[in-house]
């Protein structure tokens, strides 16, 4: 037998009084490997002569009356010193349970020097996309049999059976590759380098048919184009084909898209929120247009991530529709940019563990899309550092592999195109002939407006650009550019010093004045967007504040008091559907006129309400006027902790992220378990990580009011925290209320008032997506009771939903009573 054969494991996990340094162990497992297989196994309970605490008992179902009858380590010291002294010592975060256990073994006599392995290291570089790493969450994506978590010997198995997995993930790399990971391999903790080692002389350089190497990185081969297989004529055969059962609204929705195929002028399509839109407009247009490009544009990068892996992936994997997911060129990693990190090798450990990361994940990704690596927001800077600028140089040695260059190019070829509404803006307007021809079909087309401002203006870091300018000042540059740089860092630090002493938000004109000319003046790369922010379309200016990594940065905003005509941006095109839940804002505002649309077709499928979904208010509710916001987040607080007994996955919407963050607080204190959107991770990865049952209650903001869907629960609980009228100081805001005063038109009545009342049914109908789902909406805010307005909120309400109108202060009864 060779060496590395006769070498043996011991995967060890320990369950302990707490993850503390001081916690006492009560419960050891032990699995023995060599070579492939287990050979032995271990167990025991032992007694910490101390209670434990309500949180161990729950989290490992081990009970003080077992322990009582358990050895005490001192008797099992030496069995299990003996066991795994001449072995690898192998563990799911492997310091914990390392350093625990040897220290316990020191107190009795016996020094343990094996060398260590952390199976979560491992992981996180040879499985880059995976979001988690709990061995639960590992055992669930690489169905690894885990009977009863957090027991040791249990988790030891596990353990042991990803260690298996993970040998062969890695045995299954070429060689080229596993070469580049062991010259960085020594930034992995303790030895668990050796694992690699070890594998490393069974591995084979690539194949051919599937990798190719560049550059001297292995990149995955992308895969051949599959004929297209026909659709039927028939919606619902589709859909079953599908493997789906369609509805009979979505049915007419098919229908209808249909028809409206034709029709010269843009199709306005209303239908209710729930009927499954995206199927409905995919399958007709597959069908019917076989041979024009269908341009899909949701709101977010969020919404077309979800899109493509659930309805594309679908289409793809059953019709063979050649498809693609296009955003901007920051979005890809630039390869020669990874390639010169790589050669300057620093002694950032997790960076250098990233590198590892990628190396792996460029065997895989067909896309060189950076979102598909979940934990790089632990690290931006470093992938800032490798991400794509859109400009690729013909002498690169990556040119014919370029990521983004090939997303382009499959972006002209591909039959579907799913994109984002930024995306879009920024795309057709410098290259009409992107869109033009195409059929475009506008998903939550009422996010477009907010969109089309978000475009229409600029956003410089002032924090980062005096820090720039300071630096430039130091060098030696040519006399006139010298004091034009003194004068411009003298403007901008004058602006942010009225900020902070004076509150002085906006630019005067005489500051626009001088900063625009100083700016037209200095060519230099370093001020760039800030030229970009004083161009001539732009005519107001304002600093904002926020903070950041707990450092405050000032921001320079540039705007237009003109709104964007979406209609004049486009170019013609066989054929444009704008689609979403709402297109009638209120009886003197429409969508179509805020977009600059004058010849439209607006139709709408009648709304029926669902028995399976039901509105409450919350009147015991403090109002939102007459408390602290801090009270108002603990009385939020304590009606979740209620809601938890119902053992339903609770969804809790903000209008605020700093409301949503004191809310998540004050639960963390009180030990309530929960997802908290960006404190937990990004709304794609937390929306993920709530569908899996990691946590009953998820707190959102954002993207999840108007785009993001909850398909799996079969029972759920919504609870809106607060009507979401917009801010009223916002400067869009701002923009559209001159815009209709100056048409003797209500800002608040025909405006901000309807467009909250959208949100709250587009929110609301998140939760309902099959018929066999059952929904409790219960909205907190008072407002809706107590304000001359509450009754059209409730009326608009009652016209889709079921709204109780009984009043009863035991709502938890009646939540309970519903979701049976």
């Amino acid at each position: 037998m060779t060496e590395n054969k006769m070498r043996k494991y011991a995967v060890v996990d320990l369950e302990a009084t707490g993850a503390h340094s001081t916690a006492a162990i009560i419960q050891v497992g032990i699995v023995i490997i060599q070579g492939d297989e287990i050979v032995d196994t271990y167990q025991t309970d032992i007694n910490p002569h101390q209670p434990l605490s309500e949180h161990i008992i729950k989290l490992t179902g081990i009970t003080d009356e077992q322990l009582a009858k358990a050895p005490d380590f001192s008797q099992v010291a030496r069995d299990i010193f003996e066991l795994i002294e001449d072995c690898v010592f192998v563990a799911h975060n492997v310091k914990f349970d390392a350093n625990l256990l040897a220290e316990q073994l020191f107190f009795e006599g016996y020094e343990l020097r094996t060398p260590r392995v952390d199976t979560v290291e491992l992981a996180q570089v040879f499985y880059p996309t995976f979001e988690k790493y709990t061995l639960p969450d590992l055992s669930e994506l690489l169905e690894l049999e885990l009977s009863d978590a957090h027991t040791a010997i249990s988790d030891a198995l596990a353990t042991a059976q990803l260690f298996f997995k993970l040998k062969e993930k890695i045995v299954s790399l070429p060689k080229e590759t596993l070469e580049q990971i062991l010259d960085l391999s020594d930034n992995f903790l303790f030895e668990t380098r050796m694992v690699v080692d070890e594998v490393f002389e069974k591995s084979r350089l690539f194949a051919h048919e599937k990798h190719q190497l560049v550059g001297g990185l292995v990149l995955q081969k992308a895969s051949s184009v599959q004929s297209e297989r026909h659709l039927s004529e028939d919606f619902n055969v589709n859909m079953a084909l599908l493997g789906l059962e369609s509805r009979e609204q979505q049915s007419e929705f098919a229908n209808l898209v249909e028809q409206e195929l034709d029709q010269r002028e843009v199709s306005f399509l209303e239908a209710q929120a729930g009927l499954g839109k995206t199927y409905g407009y995919l399958l007709p247009l597959l069908k019917q247009a076989e041979n024009t490009q269908i341009i899909v544009s949701v709101p977010t990068k969020v919404l077309q991530d979800q899109m493509m892996a659930n309805e594309v992936k679908q289409l793809s994997q059953v019709f063979q529709i050649s498809s693609h997911s296009l955003k901007g060129p920051r979005n890809y990693i630039k390869l020669d940019n990874f390639y010169n990190s790589l050669r300057n090798q620093g002694d950032n450990r997790l960076v250098n563990r990233y590198k590892m990361q990628i190396l792996v994940w460029l065997t895989e990704t067909v896309t060189g899309d950076l979102d598909e690596i979940k934990q790089k927001q632990r690290y931006q800077a470093y992938f800032d550092l490798i991400k794509h600028d859109g400009h690729l140089s013909a002498e690169s040695q990556f040119y014919d592999v370029d990521f983004w260059q090939l997303s382009y190019l499959r972006a002209e070829s591909s039959r579907l195109l799913v994109t984002n509404h930024s995306y879009f803006l920024e795309r057709v307007q410098d290259d009409k002939a992107f869109a033009a021809g195409k059929i475009l079909v506008f998903d939550e087309a009422q996010k477009l407006i907010f969109n089309l401002e978000q475009f229409s203006r600029r956003q410089v870091n002032l924090t980062q650009l005096l820090q720039k300018t300071q630096k430039c000042l130091v060098d030696q540059r040519p006399l006139l550019e010298q004091r034009l740089l003194e004068g411009l860092s003298f403007e901008l630090s004058q602006a942010v010093l009225n900020l902070h002493q004076n509150r002085q938000v906006r630019l005067s004109s005489d500051q626009i004045e001088r900063i625009g000319h100083l700016v037209t003046e200095l060519s230099l790369p370093e001020v760039e967007e800030l030229r970009d922010c004083f161009n001539p379309q732009f005519d107001d200016f304002w600093l904002e504040s926020q903070e950041e990594n707990e450092k405050r940065t000032v921001y320079l905003n540039a705007a237009s008091d003109a709104i964007l005509d979406f209609n004049a941006l486009l170019p013609e095109t066989r054929k444009t559907y704008l689609i979403s839940a709402t297109l009638q804002i209120s009886p003197k505002v429409s969508l179509a006129q805020l977009l600059g649309f004058d010849d439209y077709r607006y139709v709408a499928i009648p709304k029926e309400k669902r028995p399976n979904q039901k509105i409450w208010i919350d009147e015991t509710m403090p109002g939102v006027d007459e408390v602290s916001e801090e009270d108002y987040c603990l009385a939020i607080a304590e009606r979740l902790l209620k809601l938890e007994s119902l053992d339903k996955p609770i969804l809790v919407l903000f209008n605020a992220k700093k409301m949503m963050l004191k809310v998540s607080e004050i639960l963390d204190k009180w030990e309530v378990r929960h997802l908290t959107q960006d404190k937990n991770g990004s709304a794609y990865n937390v929306k993920r990580r709530f569908d899996r049952g990691e946590s009953f209650i998820l707190l959102a903001t954002g993207a999840f009011w108007e785009g993001v869907d909850f398909v799996n629960p079969d029972r759920m609980v919504e609870v809106i925290a607060r009507i979401p009228f917009d801010n009223p100081e916002d400067f869009f805001v701002k923009k559209i209320s001159n815009h209709l005063l100056a048409e003797c038109k209500s800002p608040f009545y025909d405006y901000s008032l309807p467009i909250a009342i959208i949100k709250l049914k587009q929110a609301i109908g998140r939760t309902m997506r099959r018929d066999s789902q059952k929904s409790a909406v219960l909205i907190l805010d008072n407002r809706i009771l107590t304000k001359s307005y509450g009754g059209i909120i409730q009326k608009a309400l009652s016209e889709e939903f079921y709204v109780s109108q009984e009043k009863n202060e035991d709502r938890l009864v009646e939540l309970a009573k519903f979701l049976v």
